[in-house]
């Protein structure tokens, strides 16, 4: 829990269940033989981002509550081989974990298990104003107990962002996050339409900075009062799996503005690292590494 960080991750630890089904909706039917596998790994959006900013080169410190179970131990597993620190604060109802249904296409379907967590869970209000004070940046994950982080996180100082995922604009619990980030990812999925809620965002909170990511489409960036379009990073290999790849936008946008990018440079990184994410198969937790990254940047410039 010392020395300092370039990026501290709050929350969004946990581990997948992926199982790949022959299509998306599935039908119903009363089995499926899976040919390929039911495989469980580490690796929810806090694992990926944190992930990811260490792949580019960050210092990177990940918070988040964790259960003694095998889960647990497969998420500290993966921080150890990854060179990440972790600070884990025990969870009596166990890990967090989901199951992932892909597609064929790699579009995924996530079976959130919210049993995993409790009302009254805090992270200690001294662990987390020790570990902020020491970052340059703290992202938050919208995970529980992340909403109740954010007055000790704001009265640090220390910039913030998050990840809504697939809000819908209205759900009131995102919208704590939403109001005390800097800078702001939302999936576009979700939104009828993503200029009118972005520039919301904009106008309740402290954003500097908002990004709603459109899969193939791109992404749309918000950046002093002007929208404009992110165009899509060609892959670097066939699409597979679409798992991860908005953590990977927002670990490479965050490596872009932690080094003095503008936005708009930020933007491609996102876009050409989660490019990259959805070549890498849900079974596996990977990231795009700097070198790589610069690589395909300048190659999508020309």
């Amino acid at each position: 829990m010392t020395g300092q960080a370039d990026v501290l991750v709050v929350g969004g630890a946990g581990v997948d269940t992926i199982v790949y089904v022959p299509e998306l909706p599935l039908p119903y039917a009363d089995s499926y033989p899976i040919d390929s596998g039911i495989r469980t790994r580490a690796g929810q959006t806090g694992d990926f981002v944190a992930l990811g900013l260490t792949k580019l080169g960050l210092a990177t410190h990940h918070l988040d509550v964790l259960g003694d179970d095998p889960e647990g131990d497969l998420v500290r597993a993966l921080h150890r081989e990854h060179g990440i620190a972790l600070t884990a604060i025990p969870q009596p109802a166990g890990t967090k974990r989901a199951v992932n249904l892909v597609g064929p296409d790699g579009r995924r379907l996530s079976l959130y298990d919210t049993s995993r967590a409790d009302p009254g869970d805090r992270f200690p209000e001294e662990t987390l104003r020790t570990l902020a004070a020491a970052s340059r940046h703290v992202h938050v994950a919208i995970t529980q107990p992340g909403a109740e982080a954010l007055p000790t996180l704001l009265a640090t100082g220390v910039p913030l962002s998050t990840d809504l995922h697939d809000w819908d604009g209205e759900n009131p619990y995102h919208q704590p996050f939403a109001e005390a980030a800097d800078v702001v990812f939302v999936s576009a999925a979700a939104l009828a339409d993503p200029e009118r809620t972005m520039r919301r965002i904009a106008e309740r909170g402290r954003a500097e900075v908002v990004v709603a990511t459109a899969g193939a489409e791109g992404a749309y960036l918000l950046a002093g009062g002007e929208l404009t379009r992110v165009p899509p990073a060609a892959p670097p290999a066939p699409v597979v799996d679409s798992n991860g790849a908005g953590d990977a936008f927002a670990a490479a946008f965050l490596y872009g503005r932690l080094t003095g990018e503008p936005p708009e440079r930020c933007a491609l990184f996102g876009a050409v690292a989660g490019a990259y994410a959805c070549t890498v198969p849900a079974t596996r937790a990977d990231a795009i590494g700097r070198e790589a990254l610069v690589e395909q940047v300048a190659r999508a410039s020309r």
